[in-house]
């Protein structure tokens, strides 16, 4: 295990331990964005862009590094580009399409295939849609599915609740194009890790919540075709924003290996705007999602993996227990990889992939595939 730190593929020579912060005893729920920093005066949003450039050219350079270490991921085959249906911030953003052997031949033979659509980390402030494209090569070789990365809009530009709105419009951009894409819209899983992990949950319960809208004012089946979203894949996310940055490093059982305040400020700060934005948002925070929501919104099969030394950690492994057990009722197939911190799969090593990288993405690509193979 690497003794730099490393967070989404930035390597962060120096802050492996966190800062020193205040004791978490006596600490209440967070319910609003302005509590997020406690009493310190919160960055400007300006700051925010700044520092959120500086961070996404170190990272670039690291997911560089991690891309060089053999065997080499597979590029996008091609580039959609979708404009905004459900965020009342409109705009564009683009969606990368990974496509499996005999794609090309499709159109001929009417072949479709599954896809997953997922979403990358980097705290919503920072990452690319190609930062996953090491999963991407088991999506395509394992469950011969499509590869679908989405460039959702970041913050501190595009804060709460843009991000997911992009997400649940990137299924509804797959679902309505299906059959140009040559894909089974019955056949349909997300997948995300960290910030992505958050949004491959998110979307589907936003989609949800908006095809029940769309049947209050006239029939969703004309506006969105038949489909089936079957599971979701989902590493390392965060849920509960409820809990602060400081009570979560006290329950970790190697906070010196957790995300450094540096960066989960910035993440927090930029993405939680503005301050009267309330934290149990269930599409902020999944994990206080009313069991009708769940119910609703979740696919039948959940695939959940959390790190041992995450501060994370807690959080997901309660919120994957919560989704098994009644009223609920998935299908939840959880792992917790012992003995690695949040990202560590994105470590920006040039000369092989992180360890046990590819056997837990075979895995998770293995479940997939027979989720997808199901009648």
């Amino acid at each position: 295990m690497s003794k730099i730190a490393t967070v989404d593929g930035i390597p962060i020579p120096g802050l492996a331990a966190p800062d020193p912060e205040p004791p978490v005893a006596h600490r209440r729920k967070l319910r609003k964005a302005e509590e997020v920093n406690g009493e310190a005066a919160p960055p400007s949003r300006f700051s925010l862009k700044m520092s959120a450039a500086w961070w996404r050219s170190l990272q670039y350079i690291g997911m560089s590094l991690h891309f060089l270490a053999p065997p080499h991921p597979p590029s996008p085959s091609f580039t959609k580009t979708v404009h905004s249906t459900i965020s009342k911030k409109k705009g564009d953003f683009t969606v990368q399409f990974y496509t499996p052997k005999g794609y090309k031949e499709a159109k001929k033979t009417g072949k479709k295939f599954p896809a997953v659509v997922n979403f990358h980390g980097g705290g919503f402030t920072i990452g690319n849609a190609t930062d996953d494209a090491r999963f991407g090569r088991f999506v395509l070789e394992t469950c011969e599915a499509v590869f679908v990365s989405v460039d959702y809009r970041l913050s501190p530009e595009h804060p709460f609740p843009i991000a997911v709105d992009d997400g649940a419009d990137a299924l509804l951009y797959v679902i309505r194009n299906a059959a140009d894409l040559q894909i089974d819209p019955f056949r349909l899983a997300t997948s995300g890790f960290s910030a992505g992990g958050n949004i491959a949950i998110t979307s589907t319960l936003r989609l949800s919540d908006h095809l029940k809208s769309l049947k209050q004012t006239s029939s969703a089946k004309s506006v969105v075709p038949d489909h089936s979203v079957r599971a979701i894949a989902t590493w390392y996310p965060i849920t509960d924003y409820t809990l602060s940055r400081a009570e979560r490093r006290a329950s970790s059982i190697r906070p010196d290996q957790t995300l450094p305040p540096t960066l989960t400020t910035l993440f927090d700060t930029s993405y939680l705007y503005p301050p009267t934005l309330k934290l149990d948002d269930p599409f902020l925070s999944p994990s206080k999602a009313s069991d009708e929501l769940l119910i609703e919104g979740i696919p039948s099969d959940v695939i959940f993996y959390t790190c041992e030394w995450d501060m994370l950690l807690k959080e997901g492994d309660e919120f994957a227990k919560r989704l098994a057990k009644e009223p609920i009722n998935k299908k939840v197939h959880y792992k917790m990889i012992p003995e690695v911190p949040h990202g560590w799969d994105k470590s920006p090593d040039p000369l092989k992939p992180a360890a046990h990288s590819e056997g837990l993405y075979l895995e998770c690509c293995e479940t997939l595939k027979v989720i997808f193979a199901r009648e």
